[in-house]
């Protein structure tokens, strides 16, 4: 706030002041009104809610939106930038043949319930991450952990049975947070982890709410929230509506590009776009027909042009892409040039596979607004070659889990993949493109062998430029993201290395 220079001192430092009564000696009482006190809470809105609160058990990434980084924390962690910070382990060190990693953890942290966080405690974490039974959604990142020793409470060791170049970066997810042994069953619902924030409260369909951890171990960290509420809104007008009437502070992921123009000017609200990892693609089942011919694939990929997807489908917000790989990531090619828009090509390539006359399928989309949005705009374009999509709306995650990502019974989808640098998920056996490439497959091992950046980055380049070329899932563009929060409210993330609401740092002005 502005204070002209012609106030008095007292009126610079107490802006509106109220008189108390005047004491015996003559004294005058100056005390701040309540309007005026530094706000300590926070309304933050999120179009979906999770399913559960814990990120290790289930994939859905608005479970790490709400908890990782302010009730969970892991071993390591990673900042807005995108790079591995050390966090409950403060130091590590890796064997020349990089199969021993050594990790030197804090002292004195405990677990919200009181619990101790040690050695014992990781090596409980990460046994039931990558056990028999466990759930969860990244359990391919524990694979090559063949043992874990702890030989004193401060030291963890990794033993693995190959080199995984990534561990360090895939222990700092969600999937990979420290969770307790006494409190690991009821996360789901009541997470305990040793993070800045508390649970406090659930109330199903609405919010949830967390406060602050008084006994937070970071002695570093100046936390100025004193209690935080997740706001769940799905529909965009509401959401625009929140905000402009100031029931939520914040939304760091806005639902509704169209509407992003609708705060210009206003004096109290602030617009951000960021980066995400957010890659919107047309998935295929490549084990049906006629997605199980290549030729088709790329004559669906030369059929759609991308930058009237994304004016159709996101206001002209985002990024063509041409792999499942972003701008922010190690390594990325501009790859949509390797098939362009061109429907008389694909209407020829369409012929060489025997469909010249085309043929009829089609797509589940969630019903996430760019889902839908994109589908119709495909939708018109491929109908200018002959091919007939059909769309067919589907809840999600629920039905879209199970029909898709479960049972794999489905033509073509739609949906943004967050995930940071999952181009791997295209050697994953089983999962929902059914693509098999055993060139690629390789290209994923050698990646994990290697921790030179350098080899890495080519390795990648080299994986990209195959998926360009095989298309396994129509590669769209990448989604900004959309933030509007109130002007006073600092420390909230621009963008997005991993889907996230990190308040650890969050603050208002005074």
């Amino acid at each position: 706030m502005m204070i002209k220079a012609s106030l008095a001192p007292s009126a610079r430092l107490f802006r509106r002041l109220s008189l108390g009564a005047a004491t015996s000696a003559g004294l005058v009482v100056l005390s701040l009104t309540p309007a005026e006190a530094a706000k300590t809470t926070l309304n933050l809105g999120m179009t979906v809610e999770p399913t559960g609160l814990d990120p290790t058990i289930a994939a859905p990434v608005a479970i790490g939106q709400v908890t990782w980084q302010n009730v969970f924390e892991g071993l390591v962690t990673i900042d807005e930038a995108g790079k591995v910070q050390p966090q409950l382990a403060k130091s590590w060190e890796i064997s020349p043949d990089g199969l021993t990693y050594t990790f030197k953890l804090q002292t004195g942290v405990t677990f919200h319930d009181g619990e101790a966080f040690d050695s014992a405690a990781a090596k409980f974490a990460l046994e039931r991450a990558r056990g028999t039974d466990s759930v969860n959604p990244q359990k391919r990142f524990f694979a090559s952990i063949a043992s874990i020793d702890t030989p004193d409470p401060e030291t963890l060791v990794l033993h693995l049975s190959e080199p995984a170049g990534s561990l360090l970066y895939w222990l700092g997810w969600p999937a990979s947070v420290m969770v307790g042994p006494k409190s690991a069953d009821t996360d789901k619902t009541k997470p305990i982890g040793t993070g800045p924030f508390k649970f406090l409260n659930w109330a199903k369909g609405d919010k949830v709410e967390l406060e602050k951890n008084t006994g937070y171990w970071n002695k570093d960290t100046s936390l100025k929230l004193d209690k935080v509420t997740f706001r769940f809104i799905a529909d965009p007008q509401a959401q625009a509506a929140a905000l402009k009437s100031g029931d939520v502070d914040a939304i760091p992921e806005f639902a509704a590009p169209e509407l992003m123009s609708s705060f210009d000017g206003d004096e109290r609200l602030a617009t951000r776009i960021g980066n995400t990892e957010l890659k919107v693609v047309a998935g295929m089942n490549n084990a049906r027909k006629p997605f199980d011919d290549k030729r088709v694939r790329q004559a669906l990929m030369m059929a759609i042009d991308r930058k009237t997807v994304i004016d159709g489908a996101w206001s002209s917000l985002g990024t063509p892409i041409g792999s499942h790989y972003t701008p922010n990531d190690p390594g990325f090619v501009d790859l949509t040039g390797t098939l362009p828009y061109d429907p008389a090509k694909a209407k020829a390539l369409l012929a060489e596979a025997g469909y010249p006359n085309g043929f009829t399928f089609t797509i589940k989309s969630p019903q996430m607004a760019y889902a839908p949005r994109s589908a119709q705009v495909m939708q018109a374009m491929l109908a200018e070659i002959g091919v007939t999509m059909n769309i067919e709306p589907t809840e999600f995650p629920a039905k879209w889990v199970q029909n898709v990502m479960k049972d794999r019974d489905y033509e073509m989808t739609i949906v943004a993949h967050a995930e940071p640098m999952d181009i791997d998920i295209y050697s994953r056996d089983p999962y929902y493109f059914n693509y098999k490439n055993p060139v690629f497959n390789d290209l994923m091992k050698k990646v994990q062998a290697t921790s030179d950046p350098a080899e890495q980055v080519r390795i990648y380049g080299q994986a990209q430029k195959i998926l360009a070329e095989d298309v396994p899932a129509l590669y769209l563009f990448v989604m900004p993201k959309l933030g509007v929060w109130d002007r006073k409210l600092k420390g909230l993330w621009e963008n997005e290395p991993i889907p996230s609401n990190v308040l650890t740092n969050t603050s208002w002005e005074d």
